[in-house]
């Protein structure tokens, strides 16, 4: 994310927000429908960085509860150990389906491991492995922007609230 005022900064979230949905939308239209009846969802954006046994990354993104129309910005952070070289931009949408789940997302940051990963593209070429996977009241969808990765890795990714966009 760019420097520039808070309002700016919010402003190249939700930017960026729209631009991973309608991305989303194309791939996936049942998920509109998904995300409009849920409580709420939220959309990140990570860049991560892997050199053979160790990788990093970290990442913005924001929460909308569908309930009270109110944004949440938040970070994440990952660390990585396993075997892999490469570098990915990739996005996380997550869809909660519960207030519950949301709220636990919002106040108490969430963390999973666990990735088995091969994705070689680059802007409209190439392939990308794309995930959907489920964590209780949660649906999970990944997808590569850009990168070129192979990787099995046990990965550990936090999200916190960013205080100075709150």
């Amino acid at each position: 994310m760019g420097d520039g005022s808070k309002a700016e900064q919010q402003q190249e979230i939700l930017t960026m927000k729209d631009t991973v949905l309608n991305q989303l939308f194309a791939n996936k239209p049942d998920t509109r429908s998904q995300i409009n009846s849920a409580a709420g969802y939220a959309v990140f954006s990570n860049a991560n960085i892997n050199l053979i046994f160790m990788a990093a990354g970290t990442g913005y993104g924001v929460v909308k509860s569908n309930n009270s129309a109110k944004y949440t910005y938040m970070n994440m952070a990952e660390g990585v150990i396993g075997l892999g070289l490469g570098v990915k931009d990739y996005r996380i949408v997550m869809v909660f389906h519960t207030s519950q789940a949301m709220n636990d997302f919002v106040n108490q940051g969430w963390s999973f491991g666990g990735n088995v990963d091969a994705a070689a593209k680059a802007g409209n070429k190439g392939g990308s492995v794309e995930g959907e996977m489920y964590y209780g009241d949660v649906t999970v969808y990944t997808f590569t922007e850009s990168g070129l990765t192979l990787q099995a890795t046990m990965k550990g990714t936090k999200f916190w609230q960013n205080s100075k966009l709150n």
